[in-house]
């Protein structure tokens, strides 16, 4: 019989490729609630939490980005930024704050809670943009984005962080997605926003452009102020949003996640706590993929519009409203790989099918010379940079336990995206338009080293699986085997009630079992227990357990033989209860 992989243990979190459904998860198993009440509660949970994250990040990435809206109806002209480098500097100065500051917003988001925090932060951007309507000159514009760019940095790593936290790691990667599809629509719908709003052009003495940006803050404001009511806090707190779960339901929601990878609870804040898993070369593996992918994201997103304009020769109008066919279909691509990721536990293979994509959709758009084809390439091109966001976040989110661990990596993941748009601002140069070939290969170059990255990374966690397998090595700080070999002189259950102790015959089982199972009975104490590997297709469970405690035991690792158990009861539990290990038995 071959041993189980890393990933079937509960302290094996490297490398999902393989989980696939082998093996069932304990993590659907409650005390409190039957899965039927746990599927209700965690939609409530999604549609509070993935819902109003989506939709301020909706704002977020609109906010960013309408600057290409704002510059083909009449920014560039009037702000004179066709001079030198002025508009990729205005681009680019967003960045540098926003990398710069993003470990310390996570930290912040952590301690005064997502909800004030982001909510006050989404509010105060938006008064930002705002102001950037009344902007005289493009010096005034740079601190504006630079502005911009300081409180945004709280927002994206404070909600991946956030969504990480809510959720065990095969159901995250839906969640990545819709919470980022949403921001998809935005890109899909904002250059049809912005060209209704350029129709203003002349209202109160003021070009289009700059009702574009008055007007998307003032939606932001409204943004910001139902965040502040309906965002909620992390797992352990949570009960204490407005209209939310109940101290009872946050609870389950601890559990839940704490049989998945035991992080739900807060952890002391320390400085060495918060850096020390920058050490670990797996966080910057993850987040230079972030940073190749959102390289060719933002390059997308602040130029695609010019591209359309001048280099295919488009109107103002149909560039704007062009912008919009590629996000629905990027979204449509997004979702379908998310959906596959978590049915079927993979992670990297899907970054890298994404890259492939990337890789044909890139090089049509620039150097092919019919705009209709180039116009399919951007197709590809939108659909496989914008599906590896979610993927890339669910792929790092897996692999990392922890609350500071996950707050460190939120931070760096999305500070190194930030760099991916400090990177497509600079490689997309205004003298090098309308082809923007240096670019193009830029673009190209980033989803290459995605894939050398996916694969060695791929290799490397399969090789510390096996490690952990012979047990060579714990993986984030846990041990991967859970079972424990002691000796029993019979094949019996042992109970005890009181101070009475009673002996069971236990006939060979082909089981699972693991030593969190018996966490989940609260009448029962495991004082220890005795397995040892069972051969395929002989003996199958007998007549002395009940149907629930072999479930239970069936919940995890690999198939074993149960050889005995020690078991403690609490007083007043009673025999041949739902829970009965000695008397009132089932048959199976």
């Amino acid at each position: 019989m071959s041993p189980p992989t890393g990933d079937e243990k509960p302290g094996s979190l490297e490398n999902i490729e393989d989980v696939g459904q082998r093996a069932l998860d304990n993590v659907d198993f409650d005390e409190e609630y039957s899965y039927e009440e746990q599927r209700k509660i965690i939609h409530r949970i999604d549609r509070r939490l993935v819902t109003m994250t989506g939709l301020a990040y909706c704002v977020s990435l609109m906010d960013r980005t309408n600057l290409s809206m704002a510059a083909v109806a009449g920014m560039i002209k009037e702000l004179g930024l066709h001079t030198g480098t002025r508009y990729s500097v205005i681009v680019l100065i967003f960045f540098v704050p926003y990398v710069i500051f993003q470990p310390a917003m996570t930290v912040i988001t952590r301690k005064l809670g997502p909800t004030f925090f982001l909510g006050s932060i989404i509010i105060s951007w938006g008064a930002i943009l705002v102001g950037m309507g009344f902007t005289k000159d493009w010096k005034q514009m740079v601190v504006c984005r630079t502005l911009l760019g300081l409180l945004e940095a709280g927002y994206f790593p404070g909600c991946v962080y956030l969504l990480s936290s809510w959720y065990v790691r095969y159901d995250v990667q839906k969640r990545f997605s819709v919470f980022y599809l949403i921001g998809c629509v935005a890109s899909a719908l904002a250059g049809i926003l912005a060209f209704g709003l350029s129709q203003m052009n002349g209202i109160q003495g003021l070009g289009g452009w700059r009702w574009i940006f008055i007007i998307e803050g003032v939606i932001t404001g409204i943004i910001g102020l139902l965040a502040l009511l309906l965002l909620v806090d992390f797992p352990d707190r949570a009960h204490k949003s407005w209209r939310f779960l109940s101290e009872k339901e946050c609870a389950f929601i601890v559990r839940r996640i704490n049989r998945d990878r035991s992080d739900a609870n807060d952890e002391p804040f320390t400085l060495t706590r918060f850096l020390s898993p920058a050490l670990d070369l797996k966080i910057w593996g993850f987040a230079m993929i972030f940073l190749c992918t959102t390289t060719v994201t933002y390059a997308i997103a602040y130029f695609l519009p010019i591209i359309l304009q001048e280099g295919m020769g488009y109107s103002v109008g149909a560039s704007q409203c062009l912008v919009a066919p590629p996000f629905v279909f990027a979204g449509i691509v997004m979702f379908s790989s998310a959906w596959v990721g978590d049915k079927y536990r993979v992670r990297g293979i899907l970054v890298a099918i994404n890259a492939i994509l990337c890789l044909i959709g890139l090089p049509i758009l620039g150097f092919h010379t019919n705009n209709a084809v180039r116009y399919f390439g951007v197709f590809l091109a939108t659909a496989g940079a914008n599906a590896n966001v979610p993927a890339v976040m669910a792929y790092q989110a897996n692999n990392v336990r922890g609350q500071w661990t996950r707050a460190l990596s939120s931070a760096t993941l999305v500070g190194f995206g930030g760099i991916g748009g400090i990177i497509s601002s600079l490689a997309f140069r205004s003298q090098d338009a309308p082809g923007y070939r240096p670019g193009m290969w830029t673009t190209i170059a980033c989803n290459i080293l995605i894939l050398i990255i996916v694969a060695a990374m791929s290799v490397w966690f399969r090789i510390c699986n096996k490690q952990a397998d012979r047990g060579q090595r714990i993986i984030e700080g846990r041990e991967s085997n859970a079972v424990h070999h002691l000796p029993l002189p019979n094949n019996r259950i042992h109970t005890t009630k009181d101070v009475e102790r009673r002996s069971i015959p236990l006939p060979q089982l082909r089981l699972k079992v693991d030593t969190k199972t018996f966490s989940q009975l609260p009448e029962l104490t495991l004082l220890w227990y005795v397995v040892q590997p069972a051969d395929e297709g002989e003996s199958k469970p007998g007549t002395n357990l009940s149907t629930e405690l072999i479930n239970l035991i069936r919940m995890t690792s690999s198939w074993l033989e149960v050889v005995g158990f020690l078991l403690e009861a609490k007083p007043g539990w009673q025999e041949g209860s739902k829970h009965g290990v000695a008397g009132g038995f089932e048959c199976v």
